[in-house]
């Protein structure tokens, strides 16, 4: 049976009204992608500092120094794997944003629904992004909680 140009009009209208409800998850994707930048050049910070000190603290002779050395080593690796966190999290919300725009576009062209399963893999992104921003506020603290500003404390 031949298709004609009403169908093939409505089909492109239901494309493009399919192409604006995706345009919200893509400019949360753009949001989030600059969260993983911001996340990824920070854990880069941390892993050059860590490194440096490392560095240091194998030819640290003091060993009240290479104590402090130790610590500070101690608060970079949690630091390290509060961002690694954040990063999965963000990572994991991008996933589900990705997911949810095929599913629109699946609708789309397959003239099928998937009632249900969209709002929830919206939640579900949402909920791994607010937890992403939770555990980035935790790395945040420590870092400021250790932060040191100025020469170290002569005892």
């Amino acid at each position: 049976m031949m298709t004609g140009p009403v169908d093939l009009h409505d089909a492109v209208s239901n494309v493009a009204y399919f192409i604006q409800l995706s345009v919200a998850p893509v400019f949360l994707l753009t949001g989030v992608a600059a969260m993983l930048g911001v996340l990824t050049n920070r854990l880069s910070r941390i892993i050059d500092r860590a490194r440096a000190i490392e560095a240091q603290h194998a030819v640290e002779a003091d060993s009240g120094r290479r104590a402090s050395q130790h610590a500070t080593l101690r608060v970079l690796s949690r630091r390290a794997r509060l961002v690694s966190w954040s990063i999965s999290l963000c990572t994991t919300c991008s996933l589900f944003v990705s997911t949810i725009i095929v599913l629109l576009f699946l609708e789309a062209l397959l003239a099928t629904y998937f009632r249900g399963v969209v709002p929830v893999l919206f939640i579900i992104a949402m909920l791994a992004f607010i937890m992403g921003l939770l555990v980035f506020l935790r790395e945040i603290y420590l870092a400021t909680a250790s932060l040191r500003i100025g020469p170290p404390e002569v005892k």
